[in-house]
């Protein structure tokens, strides 16, 4: 299966293509899980009625987290990106919501400590030590800005609670992925 190559998209009109590889009867009973339909409603609050559009991210974050009722946000953050850590953690607390933010060199371990085919001797990001620090406050939910590629994949397996990216690393386009997919996109070539 291979949606990006379908013709029919006969799944946007409510109908199977029969493709699947998951059986729908329990794919249909896992979304009817308790803690997957408290997510699922307060998801559709801000899209579904004509929302869709009017709030930002940062906006969408705050709205959630509030409907969901999180008492406890961790911001694992990019050292290098502390200062917008920052803005977020006072949008949140001005908000009413408990932040925290956690930098990618907590532990304050060495590369060569954490990477076993380096030599650098200079400070590693340390991304299990965020998610460790995170869970050990009870972070319900963790916002993540500016983690590298692959610090942010081990960062979201040792995470014990729900996880949303707010900020992508991209360094070459301003933190925006968006730019590097058009640059790169054939049809920007033609």
């Amino acid at each position: 299966m291979n949606c990006l190559s379908c013709k029919s998209k006969s799944c946007r009109k409510t109908v199977s293509c029969g493709a699947e590889s998951f059986g729908l009867a329990e794919s249909l009973e896992n979304y009817h899980r308790p803690e997957n339909q408290q997510v699922i409603r307060a998801a559709a609050r801000l899209v579904d009625g004509g929302r869709v559009g009017t709030l930002s991210r940062i906006q969408e974050i705050v709205e959630f987290a509030r409907d969901m009722e999180y008492r406890n946000i961790g911001i694992a953050y990019c050292y290098g990106m502390e200062d917008t850590a920052l803005a977020v953690r006072e949008i949140f607390t001005s908000q009413g919501l408990k932040a925290t933010g956690v930098s990618c060199t907590v532990g304050g371990l060495r590369q060569d400590q954490v990477n076993t085919d380096s030599s650098l001797p200079g400070v590693s990001c340390s991304p299990l030590n965020q998610a460790a620090q995170l869970n050990a406050q009870k972070a319900e939910l963790a916002v993540v800005i500016g983690l590298c590629m692959g610090h942010d994949i081990l960062f979201n397996r040792e995470f014990d609670g729900d996880i949303t990216t707010l900020v992508v690393k991209d360094r070459t386009n301003g933190h925006n992925p968006m730019q590097g997919i058009t640059k790169s996109s054939p049809k920007a070539s033609s």
